[in-house]
């Protein structure tokens, strides 16, 4: 039990970086492109690290802390998660509920630190930034219930362990809405296409990119690293619900757990290579349809 902790934290601490590198890579090829190197974001976060910090005049100690609280609670709901052993580091009953609130917070600190530096350009993103927001998280909480109610489990652990796949052979077509709406939701909350496009600076599509322009040196790679972090929890339960863990080996449980997260990031890079950005005010219909076909997860799983 203390290898597979230390696995996790090891996983949890060191993957997430290469996710994007992954999607990058992808969509290079896709494009017909060479593309940055996957390791890029590490090389990133690096030379962030060793750059100084830049703050201006008008802003409070909350744009400081934005990025250290917003990063250690994402990492706080890291611990919720199990990577790929049977269970996660901290699992309790009911954790999925702090699992979501840690993910707003790290969302409202983000938005705070915008706000606190008094421009109208990073207070129109966090407004679309919280208004999406309002939409998604009742969508996760949803999508969560239901694993809940399909397993009969009040924990991240449990919802994910053994008990899934049983739950997949008697409520599998519930389970298939599950996996729609929580990649749906996934997208929405990475701030990924459809829903925004982190490759993008104009100024009529930002949303989550504008919130973070005045972040310099070792605070804009912690936000860099925070938001990877965060689209490796969400992969990781992604995994976890389509693949299953359920493997006597600690190797065979990681190689299967590396495999799928990497499978899912190249999925993301498919995704954003594919489709547009949805106009701003589809988003709201997309996160809408997420929050129904959890519902319809919940009416299949009550009958």
């Amino acid at each position: 039990m203390l290898l597979r902790a230390i696995l996790q934290v090891a996983l949890l601490v060191l993957l997430p970086p290469l996710l994007l590198g992954v999607m990058n890579r992808v969509k290079s090829l896709i494009g017909g492109r060479r593309g940055p190197p996957i390791l890029q974001l590490y090389y990133d976060l690096g030379k962030l690290l060793r750059k100084e910090t830049i703050y201006s005049r008008t802003t409070t100690w909350i744009f400081r802390a934005g990025p250290v609280v917003g990063l250690a609670a994402v990492l706080a709901a890291g611990l919720l998660v199990a990577v790929a052993g049977e269970r996660s580091i901290v699992s309790f009953g009911g954790d999925f509920i702090l699992f979501a609130a840690l993910l707003g917070l790290g969302r409202f600190v983000t938005a705070l630190a915008a706000l606190d530096t008094g421009s109208s350009f990073e207070g129109m993103g966090a407004a679309r930034e919280v208004t999406f927001a309002s939409m998604a998280e009742p969508a996760l909480f949803l999508v969560l219930v239901a694993l809940s109610r399909a397993t009969g489990a009040e924990s991240l652990s449990g919802m994910l362990g053994p008990d899934l796949a049983a739950a997949w052979t008697t409520a599998a077509p519930a389970l298939v809405l599950v996996v729609i709406a929580l990649f749906i939701v996934t997208l929405a909350e990475n701030a990924r296409v459809p829903v925004d496009d982190p490759s993008t600076h104009l100024e009529l599509t930002m949303i989550h990119e504008v919130m973070v322009l005045d972040h310099s040196g070792p605070d804009l790679a912690l936000i860099l690293y925070g938001a990877s972090l965060k689209l490796f929890l969400f992969g990781a339960l992604m995994t976890r619900l389509v693949v299953g863990f359920h493997f006597r080996s600690l190797l065979a449980s990681e190689a299967a757990f590396l495999a799928g997260i990497l499978g899912f990031a190249a999925l993301v890079g498919v995704v954003e290579s594919v489709m547009a950005r949805l106009r701003l005010a589809r988003v709201p219909q997309l996160l809408v349809g997420a929050a129904v076909l959890a519902v319809f997860a919940l009416v299949l799983l009550l009958r």
